[in-house]
């Protein structure tokens, strides 16, 4: 992900040159000696693309398979900030407890660094096109699709929540790189994995868990 990598080293803030380092205090700082930051400030120093940020940090845990009670607890700030953007706010409102909460600068990259080591594939094919579905209106369409993967993953269930939110995880740095393609993509892959789920429940009932248990346990053997 171009963008978070170029936070990860302190780069460009209105077009990505020292956001973590303006976001240390409110003003332009120089990213080298920036410290200590808060989620707020770094909200406010990216405008609108905060909220791939945001859906992209949330959407990482639930990327893993059979990892119980994270996803289901982060999938509820993700349906508020989806909500959020389907709504047109200009950048994602917090409250005043998580918009104060502090992090350390040098910890935030060391974070960018090793998500950008499993999600450098999405990176070499992310750049600005298809700006139709990332400006203002089109960003509200995708707010209002991203709804439903976001959702899917409150539901307690195995594959409930992995593939819904790699769809979720793709979307978000479409959104931060302004690559329509990209959002495209994420939109498919975790609509299309909530569809099959749903219709195999309706034709097949419970046995559709056993199914897609047996499919998942049998990929991990093989692999």
């Amino acid at each position: 992900m171009k963008t978070l990598d170029r936070l990860a080293h302190g780069e460009q803030p209105h077009t990505e040159k020292e956001v973590l380092g303006e976001a240390a205090s409110g003003e332009k700082t120089d990213p080298e000696t920036a410290t200590k930051s808060t989620l707020g400030a770094l909200i406010d120093a990216m405008d609108e693309r905060a909220y791939g940020l945001l859906l992209l940090i949330l959407a990482l845990p639930c990327c893993l398979p059979f990892l119980y009670g994270i996803p289901q607890i982060v999938a509820v700030p993700m349906i508020a900030i989806a909500a959020q953007l389907a709504f047109g706010r200009e950048a994602p409102w917090l409250p005043k407890g998580l918009r104060s909460r502090s992090f350390e600068i040098e910890g935030m990259r060391n974070i960018v660094r090793r998500a950008s080591r499993y999600l450098g594939w999405v990176e070499k094919l992310a750049h600005p096109r298809l700006s139709v579905l990332t400006d203002k209106r089109g960003a509200q369409i995708v707010g209002l699709l991203l709804l439903i993967p976001c959702a899917s993953i409150l539901v307690p269930l195995p594959s409930t929540n992995t593939a819904p939110g790699i769809g979720v995880a793709i979307a978000s740095v479409g959104l931060l790189e302004r690559d329509g393609l990209l959002v495209i993509a994420g939109l498919l892959f975790g609509l299309a994995w909530v569809a099959l789920l749903v219709i195999g429940f309706i034709f097949l009932g419970n046995e559709a868990l056993d199914i897609i248990k047996d499919f998942i346990l049998g990929r991990g053997e093989a692999g």
